[in-house]
């Protein structure tokens, strides 16, 4: 069910991890790194069953005991090393790619399970005590904007920008120790405005995502 190679990450992704605590890094590669397993496999599937099959086998071996697991994987032997104690996070991942199975266009409340499940993994990487709501409103905005890019109805892509939108509000400066979050909700919050477009569509991301490096915001 899982390919044996490790993940192309996209260039947003990158230089995010650049600016990101070298002792999570890691980890946050890991995340990334099966967070476009999942979407590989949503986009691979014409039959809503057959998604929900390979989904469980990640599930079940997120599930499954360290050694008991299977070798090989690089994503799977990156989740062993790098998120032992915190497999919950990832399934989290896995059930909000599951909402991305529901028949087109996806509705409101898929959507929002779909993003929630994306955070409530991504943000598993940081330390919780430092956490808040800059913390959730960057990881939101970085989700439906990266979604937004990515649905092909322009429909689901309205919803992604306007539930993206949301959380604008309580977007505020990140510590050092979240700089790489701040990199992707900057440039999220930039392609949202664009109307959806790739995150680093255009001359100004990579200036922006400099900024939002130094700033945190």
């Amino acid at each position: 069910m899982a390919d044996p190679e490790s993940e192309t990450l996209p260039t947003e992704v990158q230089i995010a991890l650049a600016h990101s605590r070298p002792k999570m890094r890691d980890a946050l590669r890991i995340f990334f790194e099966l967070d476009m397993r999942l979407a590989r496999i949503i986009a691979a599937t014409t039959e809503p069953m057959l998604g929900q099959m390979r989904l469980a086998w990640w599930r079940d071996m997120l599930g499954t005991p360290q050694g008991d697991r299977p070798t090989g994987d690089a994503v799977l032997d990156g989740i062993t090393f790098h998120w032992s104690g915190q497999e919950a996070a990832l399934i989290a991942l896995v059930d909000g790619w599951e909402h991305m199975l529901t028949p087109a266009p996806m509705g409101e409340a898929d959507a929002i399970g779909f993003a929630r499940g994306r955070i409530a993994a991504f943000l598993g990487a940081y330390d919780e005590a430092r956490q808040g709501p800059a913390f959730e409103a960057a990881a939101w905005t970085w989700a439906f904007a990266d979604m937004a890019a990515k649905v092909s109805l322009d429909e689901e892509r309205a919803l992604m920008i306007e539930l993206g939108h949301s959380k604008r509000d309580a977007r505020a400066r990140l510590p050092r120790s979240a700089r790489g979050l701040a990199v992707l909700g900057a440039l999220g919050a930039r392609a949202l405005a664009n109307g959806g477009r790739p995150l680093m569509e255009g001359r100004g991301a990579s200036l922006l995502a400099t900024r939002a490096a130094i700033f945190g915001v």
